[in-house]
């Protein structure tokens, strides 16, 4: 008999040839056979002929239905629960840090440019196949209602973890920032360390693959590196049956951006803990020679001494070099972090436990909306209505955290909303991101310079400390940025990362230069 392979690479059987080499034809007219033989040769081809041709079906179908599943895992099971409004997210989109080699023919390199342009028209085909699994589903009424509802709970699921996390960044960012700047430090200006760890943090999720394994409750992604590595270099096999490792990377990306914890911990947290305009801040204060330095000698500790605010005049030279030294460390070493967050990542996996689905999304998610409105409205009325405001003590604990915390979600959420709308509109430059950075180093400029006059009293002193701690912090984000910059072409990368740090000193030397410059600097009248 004849067999080959198909379009669809699928071996389908056509019965016997006339030639030589084939076996008895069951339509032979040899004298030697019986009437009988033949009918029972016949019969036989006849089930080899079902036989072969139901296996081609089988095989056709699974094919398809692997193929499906790789391009679009989520459009059958949470069709409703992927806004692709998500997708301008920079954090989101990034290529991963780490291209590594190991996953032998899918690597190369990718830029932020090419992976947008993809994910546009990824975006276009997923549109397209949820608006045909629409058509043909029963009771568009109610698939519609559903639909709605589902989207619905999802935004309210995200803006609920950014709150949440954007608490959690802030504490970590003012904690840290509190256990580094300590006598004899080698490193001074002490917003290196969150931005630093929330970089690395930033570099771990783009790389991880298996915290969010299940992705929508299918480990889809998981299940073909798996058969990707049983098959490794085999290139007998045909196209047809070998694993799109590209095509399911895309999709795992694409489903994972839709899961709201993850935007919570790559977006929230990681916004939150990282801060441009301190960053930024801490260039100027560099530049004009008021960068707050720990007493190291026990010389300092007189009664009629230095303070941490207080510095030995020196020249504009050594200012431009602490200006420079504060730039090229923050971002040498926030990169350095993003790297070896995915470092972690690829080294850790057979150790990093997977979030069940239904655990997060039946248990975490629900949760979430309780501790994210219930922790911001205690963080309101203990700012308003302090515990101890009858006591003659001087109140310090507000200006710490408090307020930051009042502040926080605002501009998390802001960040967020201007990155999902803005960061589209230019493939090569974020404008989402630059916006942000601008505008909260803008802002933290301000409140810098109103603390530092000699008005007000001490409650407006940490609302502005607030703000500048919580508001301005998580609007600006150093762990996105830097993503973007090793995302991007090299020449674009260059571009942006130049243009927002030149253009968000220019404001700062502005703002704050012309009164430092002027009048000066008073002294704080709260506490941080």
């Amino acid at each position: 008999m004849r067999s080959h392979n198909t379009a669809d690479g699928n071996l389908r059987y056509h019965g016997p040839q006339d030639n030589s080499t084939r076996l008895s034809s069951p339509d032979s007219n040899s004298t030697e056979r019986t009437a009988g033989e033949r009918i029972s040769e016949r019969n036989a081809w006849n089930d080899v002929r079902k036989y072969c041709n139901a296996q081609s079906a089988t095989n056709a179908s699974s094919i398809a239905a692997q193929k499906s599943q790789a391009a679009n895992p989520q459009v059958s099971h949470h069709d409703g629960d992927n806004p692709d409004v998500f997708a301008n997210l920079d954090e989101l989109v990034d290529p991963a840090p780490v291209q590594s080699q190991g996953e032998g023919q899918t690597y190369r390199h990718r830029s932020l440019e090419a992976e947008r342009g993809e994910e546009q028209a990824y975006r276009r085909s997923e549109e397209i196949q949820r608006k045909a699994s629409r058509e043909h589903r029963e009771g568009s009424r109610g698939s519609k209602q559903e639909e709605t509802h589902s989207k619905f709970a999802t935004q309210i699921y995200v803006v609920s973890y950014l709150i949440l996390f954007s608490f959690l960044g802030t504490l970590a960012r003012l904690g840290l920032q509190a256990i580094t700047f300590y006598p004899g430090a080698p490193i001074v200006f002490s917003e290196l360390w969150a931005n630093f760890g929330g970089s690395l943090v930033m570099g771990f999720l783009s790389e991880d693959r298996m915290l969010f394994r299940n992705e929508w409750g299918t480990p889809t992604y998981h299940q073909q590196i798996q058969q990707a590595k049983k098959q490794g270099q085999d290139e007998k096999s045909g196209s047809e049956h070998s694993v799109d490792l590209k095509a399911a990377k895309k999709a795992h990306t694409a489903t994972k951006k839709t899961i709201p914890l993850y935007v919570g911990l790559a977006t929230g947290f990681c916004g939150c803990f990282t801060s441009f305009s301190s960053f930024i801040r801490d260039v100027f204060l560099a530049l004009s020679n008021d960068l707050p330095t720990p007493l190291n000698h026990p010389t300092d500790y007189r009664p009629i001494s230095a303070t941490t605010d207080s510095t030995v005049p020196r020249n504009g030279g050594h200012s431009f070099m602490a200006l420079l030294a504060i730039i090229i460390i923050t971002v040498a070493l926030c990169i350095s972090g993003l790297h070896i967050g995915a470092h972690l990542a690829i080294d850790l996996e057979r150790f990093i436990p997977s979030i069940p689905f239904k655990l997060c999304r039946k248990v975490f998610d629900p949760t979430a909306v309780f501790l994210a409105w219930g922790c911001w409205l205690g963080a309101i009325i203990l700012a308003l209505f302090p515990p101890d405001r009858d006591s003659t003590a001087p109140e310090i604990w507000r200006g710490r955290a408090v307020f930051a915390l009042v502040f926080a979600p605002l501009g998390c959420l802001g960040r967020f909303y201007a990155s999902m709308y803005l960061n589209g509109k230019i493939v090569s430059f974020p404008l989402g991101t630059f916006v942000v950075n601008i505008l909260g180093t803008a802002i933290l400029g301000m409140s810098y310079d109103l603390q530092h006059v000699p008005l007000g009293g001490v409650i407006g002193c940490q609302v502005l400390q607030g703000i500048q701690d919580g508001f301005c912090g998580c609007l600006t984000t150093v762990s996105t940025w830097v993503s973007e910059l090793g995302s991007l072409r090299r020449r674009h990368s260059y571009l942006y990362g130049a243009a927002s740090v030149i253009i968000a000193l220019c404001f700062m030397i502005v703002i704050m230069g012309t009164m430092r410059w002027t009048i000066g600097f008073s002294e704080l009248r709260c506490v941080k």
